[in-house]
């Protein structure tokens, strides 16, 4: 019975042993892998092994995590089934989070270990340094013979079992800080049955697919939707760094990729080069992704030969739905059906079904006795904004859709106060609660506005205190505060300077009243354009 992440490797191992497990493309100026890099099923095999063995002599089992910044390196999947073979769930950390985001992620999922890429283990020892409890670390490219103990004590004991947690996935929400979901092993092993239950234009075949995606192993389109799309079929995790626009289909022919996963701003990049040889010069046979602009999708598949097919998810649920079979509908935001096990309601702000073609909230449920069996399990501490999100027995997912008479699903908008950018979930809340703790600051709202690439953009509008200034150069030293401290993509876009902010009588920042009716606030008077220096980092 496969009941764990490791076992679905384990499998795949066994049917293709010789078959491509693990690949990065050739990465030239970066300090690993310069010359691209491939380890076969029997080999990760191998290395799994010795890890797991390393892991478990320590002490490490059931009820321990490990937080990993490996980045988007093989080495990541090996501690992550090695961990897994154990019980152990991991905490992917971002690498672009700074020390502050950094020691939060430590210190609230109480991580027993740190494992880390040796170029940023610095980084990680000096959050570490400010957690509130001691936690070791070690250098995944010198591991020592044994390894330190785990922080928190013994583990749980037993064998690990399909309900055992895999990974806590931070995601941001609301609340200004990010919530941990926590995904069991079911999870995984249902995104995997979704990803192949999905056929038409996205059928897999065994042993022979490659799935380059350049998205972060912290996010769960990397982690679980294509990495476990692969495991089940056994075919090949291909990871980028990152996207590439100039290098992609140098990538793509490189690492014999036949799959590839996107995000919106990846298909007018690509659209945006000078037509070549290489448009036609790999192997894919679709892609896999989400946000496409209806006017890129058919001429994306003119000029490349391949379809891109639409899906919907999100870390909680992972893919539910994939608009793999035709009619696609890609002139609309379609994005498919609910596949097995799941279903969907539309409904209002009182929660009451609406009527087809109506705008909506999706939200979703398994259908059986337990309507959250393969979805996340919870966020990690923090029931009440579990059951927030469960209310009525249905997740509630923030997505505003319509639902035609033929249950085609199709995207509208999102209600959470979500900026949504190259993929990354931004929390306006927790960009504000970073303004507002400047002394220059004296009240801050920060909000999405759209963005021809990125499909949307941070702007912070800002309260000056007194005498603190409101020029270019003062928008500037808050941007450098903000980078300093949050992500790159977190920081602010767009700044602009305002003598007040609408308030309710609680003194409520109305966001809906910052600007008229129809206005563009990226166009209004004394609006400061600081992309440039934010794309620089």
């Amino acid at each position: 019975m496969t009941a764990t992440v490791f076992d679905l490797f384990e499998a795949a191992a066994r049917r293709v042993p010789e078959g491509g497990c693990l690949c990065a493309p050739p990465m030239a100026g970066r300090p690993y892998h310069p010359d691209g890099v491939e380890i076969d099923y029997r080999a990760a095999h191998e290395r799994v092994a010795a890890l797991s063995a390393l892991y478990r002599e320590a002490g490490y089992g059931r009820g321990h995590r490990v937080a990993l910044l490996l980045e988007n390196r093989p080495d990541f999947h090996l501690h992550w089934w090695a961990l897994n073979a154990l019980g152990c769930g991991i905490v992917p950390i971002n690498p672009a989070y700074r020390r502050e985001e950094t020691v939060y992620l430590i210190d609230h999922s109480e991580a027993a270990l740190a494992v880390s890429v040796p170029e940023r283990l610095s980084d990680v020892e000096a959050a570490i340094r400010l957690c509130a409890a001691s936690v070791p670390i070690v250098d995944t490219a010198a591991l020592p013979a044994r390894l330190p103990s785990p922080r928190g004590g013994v583990s749980a004991g037993g064998a690990p079992g399909i309900d055992d947690e895999a990974a806590l996935l931070y995601t941001s929400g609301t609340t200004g800080r990010p919530k941990g979901c926590i995904l069991t092993n079911r999870y995984f092993l249902n995104a995997a049955r979704w990803y192949r239950e999905a056929g038409g234009l996205m059928a897999l075949e065994e042993g022979c697919e490659r799935l380059l995606n350049p998205l972060p192993l912290h996010h769960a389109n990397a982690l679980a939707i294509g990495s476990m799309a692969m495991l089940s079929g056994a075919g090949c995790i291909v990871m980028a760094d990152r996207f590439h626009p100039r290098s992609w289909w140098a990538d793509v022919a490189a690492t014999g990729a036949t799959i590839i996963h996107y995000l919106g701003i990846m298909p007018p990049l690509l659209l945006s080069l000078p037509p070549g040889p290489e448009d036609h010069s790999h192997a894919v046979r679709f892609g896999a992704g989400a946000g496409i602009d209806p006017k890129h999708h058919e001429a994306f598949e003119a000029r490349f030969g391949f379809p891109l097919i639409e899906g919907w998810g999100m870390t909680e649920v992972a893919m539910p739905t994939w608009a793999s079979v035709e009619p696609r509908q890609t002139d609309t935001r379609a994005f498919g059906r609910p596949l097995s096990g799941c279903e969907v309601q539309v409904v209002d702000d009182d929660d009451r079904e609406v009527l087809p073609g109506v705008p909506g909230e999706l939200t979703l449920r398994m259908t059986g006795d337990n309507p959250r069996s393969g979805l996340f399990s919870g966020y990690l501490k923090d029931p009440a904004a579990t059951e927030e999100a469960w209310r009525g027995g249905w997740f509630h997912t923030g997505d505003v859709v319509t639902r035609a008479a033929g249950g085609m699903l199709c995207f509208v908008d999102r209600k959470k106060n979500i900026i949504r950018r190259s993929g990354e979930n931004i929390a306006a809340a927790e960009v504000e609660a970073v303004l507002q703790a400047d002394e220059r600051v004296v009240q801050a709202a920060v909000i999405a506005v759209p963005d021809e690439l990125r499909q949307e953009e941070v702007m912070a509008c800002i309260v000056p205190a007194p005498d603190a200034g409101a020029d270019r150069g003062a928008a500037e030293a808050l941007q450098d505060m903000s980078l300093e401290r949050l992500a790159y993509y977190k920081a602010p876009g767009y700044l602009l300077f305002l003598d007040t902010l609408p308030v309710t009588s609680t003194q409520k920042v109305q966001k809906v009243k910052l600007f008229p009716d129809g206005t563009d606030p990226r166009h209004v008077a004394g609006c400061h354009d600081l992309r440039a220096r934010k794309r620089s980092r």
